[in-house]
């Protein structure tokens, strides 16, 4: 999904970019029932003055993300960038080296457009090995610090574990879990929203 979710984006005093993967694209749900629509209501109960624009692709890589940032920037010209990308390049075992170098590239290319930026975390499951695992969920952490990014550690916090609140592909939150998903960017968000 590609596009703005809010209207009056001129009396707005900023735009929340939210860019990442499926997982805040909506995968297999409704559009409305994604956290990232959620938001938007959020945000309009609380006439908090930004609208939200939904710049996630289903099956994005950091270096996908990192090659069209700067259009996503340039067109949505963001006052809060939500970076929640990694969980594909997790999956598909790709160097942790060559995600954090991206994600510090997305991070930093907002911030010198005079953005702020919350680092939303991933976790994988241990397929790779132990220190694989860690390696790659301490990487989100890395770049929020050398950015001094605001940081959430994990998007799907307590949710992981319970299957019910997922798709039977059990990768995908169901529309149940995605006011879960809310209230945990919502808690690095909020934040970034007062500045």
């Amino acid at each position: 999904m590609l596009g703005v979710l809010a209207s009056a984006a001129s009396a707005a005093a900023g735009t929340v970019l939210v860019y990442g993967d499926s997982l805040s694209a909506a995968y297999g749900i409704g559009q409305k029932e994604g956290w990232v629509s959620l938001l938007g209501g959020r945000l309009r109960e609380r006439k908090a003055d930004y609208i939200v624009a939904n710049a996630s692709i289903s099956g994005e890589t950091t270096a996908g993300g990192a090659a069209r940032i700067d259009d996503a920037l340039k067109r949505f010209q963001p006052a809060v960038l939500v970076l929640a990308l990694g969980g594909n390049d997790g999956l598909r075992g790709l160097p942790v080296a060559e995600m954090k170098a991206n994600l510090g590239r997305i991070a930093r290319a907002a911030q010198a457009r005079g953005a702020r930026v919350l680092v939303v975390g991933m976790r994988i499951p241990p397929n790779y090995g132990p220190k694989y695992t860690q390696a790659f969920y301490d990487a989100f952490a890395e770049v929020a610090r050398e950015t001094k990014s605001a940081y959430v550690p994990f998007l799907l916090e307590g949710i992981a574990d319970g299957r019910e609140y997922f798709l039977p592909d059990q990768i995908h939150p169901t529309a149940a879990a995605q006011p879960l998903l809310l209230d945990t960017v919502w808690k690095g968000l909020e934040p970034l929203l007062r500045k």
